[in-house]
């Protein structure tokens, strides 16, 4: 598990470092819906592949190291029950791990057609990260907004 100050993670707020990465995976995720709709063949020249290209590689790098991430903020923050958080991040930490393999292998390919991208859509692995992060976004909102504190009682 990478420490605070490791060079992947930057030092700093881990909750915001969190939803930087969150919004990187999700600005992707949205134009790569886009892309799909295009029905482009993938040429490697064009301005589309390109910009689709990097949507992918930003949102590689914001997956690469997002379990630890979210580790680091259970921990500064005193994630109570913890143990639930940190069931919650072995199954984020998975999808992370599985939709990242998905992302690689669309970027190992000489081009990225729209058919390409549309079966990336479509993963399930991405889909089930996409859904982690609503999960913890909508967590660290309620906690953040009510005022509430992150101690949650656990039934007996």
């Amino acid at each position: 598990m990478a420490h605070p100050t490791d060079p992947a993670i930057p030092a700093g707020n881990p909750t915001e470092e969190f939803q930087r990465r969150c919004e990187h995976i999700e600005e992707s995720y949205e134009f790569m819906l886009a892309y799909a709709a295009q029905g482009l063949s993938g040429n490697e020249g064009s301005q589309s592949g390109g910009q689709a290209r990097e949507f992918l590689q930003r949102a590689a790098a914001a997956l690469s190291g997002l379990g630890e991430v979210f580790s680091i903020l259970i921990n500064q923050e005193r994630r109570e029950p913890v143990e639930r958080y940190r069931a919650f991040l072995s199954v984020l930490e998975r999808d992370a791990r599985d939709a990242l393999a998905a992302v690689e292998l669309v970027l190992a390919q000489p081009a990225i057609s729209s058919q390409l991208v549309d079966n990336l859509n479509a993963s399930i692995h991405l889909r089930a990260l996409l859904t982690d992060l609503f999960l913890i976004d909508e967590v660290l909102k309620s906690q953040r907004y009510e005022g509430k504190p992150s101690k949650v009682e656990t039934p007996e």
